[in-house]
């Protein structure tokens, strides 16, 4: 797979760190990986974005961030209030396929969840994934609701025949409640792809060194880890 797409059912439930620990096992296989983030959005000028929390965990990663915009809010709206350029589908395949002929994985990571807008056009990321015909990788969280999100965004893929690698939960608590238990079982059926792993709540302060060390065992083989999603929820019931 030279391009994944990273997207999730929301906001703030662990799409930067588990990019940064696909592109950690990547490197660590000796795999070169680029990471592109189209659109930044509640970020100040200076200030450390996405992509360079992914470079600072994963390591040697090329980062590429396409468009920033200072106000916390969908990338169109975001854009709109800054009397900025939008960024625009085709902008975002341009840049991703030429770093796809000079590394061997390119991750690019959305903004919310699959369908927010992109452009006063209403273009997502859904469009971005159908152009670049690449399979996507949804993140989840792990507790009570996510089974419902889990479900439409499946439906959403599925209806725009766009390949779902898989999900992974992207903060898995320390002391998981009944509904995080349980969900584990039920999120493949919900989403209509394998669960490919869970990385655990407070990765992202772990040292950079022990977090790259760590990223296999939080994804299942098809990430490039040693993830084992029966094993997993056995040990957590």
């Amino acid at each position: 797979m030279a391009v994944i797409v990273v997207t999730g059912t929301g906001t703030e439930i662990g799409k930067t760190v588990v990019t940064a620990a696909v592109a950690a096992v990547a490197r660590g296989r000796g795999a070169s990986v680029a990471v592109v983030k189209p659109a930044q959005t509640g970020v100040a000028p200076g200030e450390a974005g996405d992509v360079d929390e992914v470079v600072r965990l994963a390591g040697r990663v090329s980062g590429v961030e396409i468009a920033r915009y200072p106000e916390p809010l969908a990338p169109a709206t975001a854009a709109l209030r800054a009397g900025m350029d939008a960024v625009r589908p085709r902008d975002i395949v341009q840049v991703v396929e030429k770093l796809t002929t000079e590394h061997d994985l390119v991750l690019l990571e959305g903004a919310g969840g699959l369908l927010v807008r992109l452009d006063e056009e209403g273009a997502t990321l859904a469009d971005v994934a159908g152009l670049l015909r690449a399979p996507l990788l949804v993140v989840v969280p792990a507790g009570l609701g996510t089974l419902n999100t889990t479900t439409l965004t499946g439906e959403a893929l599925r209806a725009r025949e766009l390949e779902q690698l898989g999900v992974v939960v992207g903060s898995w608590p320390a002391e998981p409640d009944l509904a995080a238990r349980c969900n584990l079982a039920e999120l493949p059926e919900a989403a209509g792809a394998p669960l490919l792993g869970a990385v655990p709540q407070g990765a992202a302060a772990l040292a950079p060194a022990e977090f790259r060390a760590r990223a296999a065992s939080w994804l299942a083989p098809t990430l490039g880890g040693d993830w084992n999603a029966d094993a997993f929820s056995a040990a957590v019931r």
